[in-house]
């Protein structure tokens, strides 16, 4: 059978990797991926979210089909009750009493004729994204000093630049196929510097030649004493200044007021003199200068001012627009950047044009055929939900987005839709804890079977490419959106047969008088206006403007020094930096900082599927400083109650000295769906930049205790188990089995018939193995039905349990060993078995066990060591520095 190979676009993150994936058997979902070695972002590179595409393509948890309170219906009965509800709401209160919801996981067509419904002929433009999360910041700090929100540079410059500065940005986790292509760079050009500005230490900061471990929130502080210190010692770049910026002498007088010296630079960000004065030094002396950041500068109070911050430097010495230089966004999304592009957020219109701009939006009623554009911006997304809570807003659509987790003060966010009059949720996953809330379930199709075009975070087009045909009664989100707006009256503005009709009109817009005879502006991509189905599904990737005149692309922008502002003038901005909104205090006496996994994206509605991906952090957990975690009387494996003004949740504690004292670090993935109290939104502050909107989630005062559970234990079960009552519950896919991570502070009587009330079937033929020792509140069981691992349980009075590793492979035996079985309950493998303990390298399954054992046994010097006799570090090589960890570890032994 000749197998179908497929080039398409990974759907996590922000780099917008060229996948090859191979149908191995449509009806079965069976696909095979590899990285597309022509693709320019990626080269080949995958990291191992996108090597495990495979395994998140089934079925499981899928929405299939349309369902109206609670009831699984057709779709005309789905779609006609979305239609009449936004109908009669409008009717009765207006526009604005309807707002959409969206997400930088849509596709850029999704996208476009969401955003032209709502502001176009809805009316309003309560239309935001959750892209409002991750780039807003990003958006308003490039639109105040260029006059569009333009990037100015590409993925190249960083192997051409000679200082690479990454604040705010765990690249090597959060981006890991760019910052492998940052490793190599510094491998190619050994005199190639590399700073990390980021308060704990990352695995980022893995071989860079500087990090500064700033204090949470005072990154403008640095960035403006950088700006006075290039002025005070002769660095800048005057002629450049006087021929295309305007506003310097403003910035720099702001930047002297507090940042005048590298003494106070220092004191306020509490680093030392000595290493501000070298970062400032290294920038000073280099010509090529690229500067990263993402969402440590993005998600605070002042995000925007932070990058403007960043950006006036680079205007000052004019390093931008070339290659090897400029400031740079690393977003967060596959399609943050094109749902920038359609006018994604709430304060902005289609093809980058502006809503307080009358001509712009009289220029977008014509083109669309329209007289009702929204003239003015909507609520972004906290405000929005506000919106949603205190009433005033009473429909809201949300698309491909999960904000009951990720937004701030997420309890408020559940709380809101509980009461909101109708809540439509268009999804490809049946169980969320936002589609929990819905009135109205429309089943959108999955990444494997979408087909459109994504533009990551260098500028560049992307096509996706379906692998394969719709599952169940599933449609593309452009069609659902079109069908209601039809229903609503607009059927000639949405009538469009596939989505090579949408972005061929998404490329006319973006070229509609777009020319010198008025303001020009960034986003051109005439050249695909008329595009055929045929050229669409050869679209190969693209940077844009891709215009007649540019018909290949556009690499790099403002090379010339011509800007998109009406003076065409880069604008300097000044910064007064400013701390967090909320101080840690007596009550909330810690900094809670929050962010992504190695091997896990946003809610893990996809990832979670994949027994790789949770090996290597499987349940939620809080970083903490020994010094603090002694204070606090925490130790490593303990369970933690964290506290805010807003919420609270529950962590497995993990000390460490990458973490600052008075500061603690939680990921965001965990949901009720997988967490019983591990939603770390609930705890978020819901303070946002007054500018971009965007929330302050770096920064939220937090108390920590140790949480005061009487036992602990762990299940590992061939089938689902139903879990109620115990508060401390994790849900974790293993491969052929779920492991469950329990506790609480009071407990069954009768473990075992505890354990099969549980079970969702009955158990049979029993062949039960079990050992108790009330006394030290220890209890061990195994059930083997036809001499096959069922389940087990471990209990015990401290949070030290049998790895599970060893145990995971039982699951996937027909038969157990009698050697097996005399050492099932003691969960450690007969002698001579392996266990490679907890797993390190997702990409090729390789445990901290066996990498121990292989540098001890075998005197392995370094990871190109490791990954020759174990391959890890081979794949995304985000595990390297974990791998360093052991070489170090079993030196300081051999020292000892």
């Amino acid at each position: 059978m000749i197998k179908t190979k497929i080039k398409t676009t990974c759907p996590y993150c922000g780099v917008g990797c060229g996948i090859i994936a191979t149908v191995d058997d449509p009806a079965g979902h069976q696909v095979s991926i590899q990285g597309d070695p022509e693709h320019p972002a990626n080269f080949g590179k995958l990291c191992s979210k996108g090597a495990a595409l495979g395994d998140t393509v089934s079925l499981e948890n899928r929405l299939l089909y349309p369902e109206v309170s609670g009831k699984r219906c057709d779709w005309d009965t789905a779609l006609d009750a979305v239609t009449d509800g936004l109908t009669r709401i409008i009717r009765d209160y207006g526009p604005d009493a309807v707002a959409f919801y969206v997400s930088g996981q849509l596709l850029t067509e999704d996208y476009y004729v969401a955003n032209k419904l709502m502001k176009g002929f809805i009316g309003s433009a309560n239309i935001d994204t959750n892209s409002r999360l991750c780039m807003s910041s990003a958006v308003a700090g490039y639109k105040r000093a260029f006059g569009a929100d333009a990037v100015p540079g590409n993925y190249e410059d960083l192997e051409l630049a000679d200082l690479i500065i990454l604040t705010g940005s765990n690249t090597a986790w959060c981006h890991p196929v760019i910052f492998q292509r940052i490793r190599k760079a510094k491998e190619k050009n050994p005199s190639l510097k590399i700073v990390v500005i980021d308060p704990r230490r990352t695995a980022t900061c893995d071989s860079v030649d500087l990090h500064l471990a700033v204090k949470p929130g005072m990154d403008g502080l640095l960035f403006n004493g950088l700006l006075s210190f290039l002025a005070q010692t002769g660095a800048l770049d005057k002629v450049y200044i006087d021929a295309y910026t305007e506003g310097f002498d403003s910035a720099l007088g702001s930047a002297m007021a507090k940042a005048g010296t590298i003494a106070d630079v220092a004191e306020g960000c509490g680093l030392t003199a000595a290493d501000v004065e070298q970062f400032f030094n290294w920038f000073a002396g280099t010509r090529n200068v690229v500067t990263v950041y993402s969402q440590g500068i993005n998600q605070s109070g002042s995000g925007s001012d932070k990058c403007n911050a960043i950006i006036n430097c680079h205007l000052a010495t004019g390093k931008i627009g070339q290659p090897g230089m400029g400031p740079f966004s690393f977003t967060g999304q596959p399609n943050a950047m094109g749902g920038r592009e359609v006018g994604g957020l709430a304060n902005t219109l289609a093809a980058h044009m502006e809503l307080d701009n009358p001509e712009q939006v009289d220029l977008v009623g014509r083109f669309w055929g329209t007289d009702r554009v929204a003239a003015r911006p909507g609520l972004k997304a906290v405000e929005l939900f506000d919106a949603i809570y205190d009433g005033s807003v009473k429909a809201v659509w949300i698309i491909a987005t999960n904000p009951v987790v990720t937004l701030p003060n997420a309890d408020k966010i559940k709380a809101a839709l509980k009461q909101c009059e109708l809540v439509i949720v268009s999804d490809c996953i049946e169980a969320t804890d936002t589609m929990d809330l819905a009135h109205i379930k429309l089943p959108a199709l999955g990444w494997s079977e979408k087909d459109g075009t994504v533009t990551n975070m260098e500028r560049r087009i992307s096509r996706q490419r379906p692998l394969f045909q719709a599952s169940g009664m599933a449609k593309p989100d452009w069609w659902i959106i079109c069908q209601v707006a039809t229903r609503m009256g607009y059927r000639e503005a949405f009538n469009y047969r596939t989505s090579a009709d949408i972005f061929s009109e998404h490329a006319a817009l973006s070229g509609f008088e777009n020319d010198e005879s008025g303001l020009v502006r960034d986003f051109n991509i005439s050249s695909f206006a008329g595009i055929k189905q045929e050229q669409f599904d050869q679209l190969q990737p693209v940077q844009w403007p891709v215009t007649d005149k540019v018909p290949d692309g556009t690499a790099r922008l403002f090379g010339d020094g011509q800007f998109y502002t009406v003076s065409k003038k880069a604008q300097f901005i000044a910064i007064q930096p400013r701390p967090p909104v909320n101080a840690p205090n007596r009550q909330y006496p810690f900094t809670l900082n929050t962010g992504r996994l190695r091997d896990q994206w946003h809610t893990m509605t996809r990832t979670g599927l994949s027994a790789r991906l949770n090996a290597h952090k499987p349940e939620p957990f809080v970083e903490i400083h020994p010094a603090d975690a002694a204070e606090y009387k925490l130790k490593t494996q303990d369970l933690a109650v964290l506290e805010s003004r807003w919420g609270s949740m529950v962590a497995r504690v993990v000390t460490t000295e990458s973490q600052q004292p008075g500061s603690v670090f939680v990921p965001m993935h965990w949901t009720d769906q997988l967490s019983s109290r591990g939603r770390i939104g609930a705890l978020v502050n819901p303070v946002v930049d007054p500018c971009s909107g965007q929330p302050e989630s770096k920064q939220t005062p937090v108390a920590i205790a140790r949480y005061p559970a009487q036992w602990y234990g762990m299940i590992l079960s061939r089938s689902p188990l139903i879990i109620r009552g115990i508060e401390y519950v994790v849900k974790i896919k293993g491969n052929g089995f779920s492991r469950y991570e329990l506790a609480d502070n009071t407990q069954p009587q009768h473990w075992r018939q505890w354990l099969e009330t549980i079970r969702s079937k009955p158990v049979e033929n029993n062949d039960w193995l079990e050992y108790s020792d009330p006394e030290l509140g220890a209890y061990r069981s195994a059930l083997v039905i036809d001499n096959r691992l069922d389940c087990c349980l471990f209990v015990s009075s401290t949070p030290v349990l049998p790895e599970p590793a060893w145990l995971a492979t039982l699951f996937a035996q027909e038969t157990l060993s009698r050697p097996e079985r005399l050492r099932l309950l003691s969960g450690l493998p007969p002698m001579g078995g392996e266990d490679c303990g907890r797993i390190v390298c997702s990409c090729f399954n390789v445990g901290e066990k066996s990498i121990a054992k292989a540098v001890k046994t075998f005197g392995l010097n370094n990871v190109e060591e490791i990954g020759q006799r174990l391959s890890a570090g081979t794949g995304c090589g985000s595990c390297l520095p974990e791998l360093k960890k052991y070489l170090d570890q079993n030196t300081a032994a051999d020292r000892a």
